[in-house]
């Protein structure tokens, strides 16, 4: 099951994939289930995709993709999670994952524009796959921390390396407005391997591969961050674990590549999707 939010017209819509491609319903429509956020608190996964599959047909072409989450409580970063990717920056494999925030309000959407900021040419891309919380819990067991996953949708973890790199935290390079991306779809669990485990995942900028991995590949996996992260806070409806990005990354070439505007940024996981973004300067 994949759910599909967009606009059109200004007015918020949300579809579904079926077999015969995706169909939906708008935010005006009687019978329409409400936002993706709501919708995934309230339990309400199976009798949403029931009413939107009776909607109307929705051509994707003609529509705005919208973020699928606007509200997630936390959005909880890992870093450094392939070992390709520690040590192509320098350090070696975490021993506890590395985690930082985002935040809600600096995502944009499939095909939504991603903002180089005046002040830096130091944008990165970075792709990754994102757990998202469908199950409330605290202190999770391991064998039991995939049932608190709801499903998965991607991301694009722009960063603004020198200002990352200007300090021990890394919040800050993280969270420039419009500098990360998020969809475009939402793919339930039981719609992919156990764990997400095993599907390919890579990044094209400008329709060159720049990164290139599996997610057999994370030292931490889902299972195991959401055992890890459940340790330390509640993991709450909602909540995203973007769980890291593969070697790769623009700030370790020589010399560096840097994303620009004018350019487009892909990131692709098998069984999941594409999100793709195009560049563009700050105003």
């Amino acid at each position: 099951m994949r759910f599909f939010a967009f606009t059109k017209d200004g007015v918020a819509g949300l579809a579904v994939r079926t077999e015969a491609g995706y169909a939906g319903l708008m935010a005006e429509d009687a019978s329409y289930p409400g936002a993706l956020d709501d919708i995934l608190r309230e339990g309400r996964l199976e009798a949403a995709a029931k009413a939107l599959a009776a909607g109307d047909a929705i051509d994707v072409a003609t529509v705005t993709p919208a973020l699928p989450f606007t509200r997630a409580g936390k959005v909880l970063c890992v870093g450094l999670n392939y070992a390709d990717h520690a040590s192509e920056t320098g350090h070696a494999a975490p021993p506890y994952p590395t985690v930082f925030v985002r935040f809600n309000d600096n995502l944009v959407p499939h095909e939504g524009a991603l903002v180089c900021p005046a002040v830096s040419d130091n944008f990165d891309y970075e792709g990754e796959m994102v757990a998202v919380i469908g199950k409330r819990g605290r202190a999770i067991p391991r064998d039991r921390a995939l049932e608190h996953v709801a499903g998965y949708t991607l991301f694009n973890d722009g960063s603004i390396r020198d200002f990352q790199m200007a300090t021990p935290q890394w919040t800050l390079g993280k969270n420039f407005d419009a500098t990360g991306a998020l969809g475009p779809e939402f793919v339930l669990a039981a719609d992919l391997p156990e764990g997400a485990r095993g599907l390919r995942i890579c990044t094209r900028l400008n329709g060159e591969v720049v990164q290139e991995a599996n997610t057999d590949l994370l030292i931490y996996d889902v299972a195991t961050l959401v055992e890890k992260l459940s340790a330390v806070m509640t993991l709450e409806v909602g909540d995203m674990i973007v769980t890291g990005t593969p070697a790769g990354v623009g700030m370790a070439r020589k010399p560096p590549l840097w994303m620009k505007p004018g350019d487009v940024c892909e990131v692709e996981v098998e069984g999941i999707g594409i999100l793709r973004n195009h560049v563009v300067a700050e105003a």
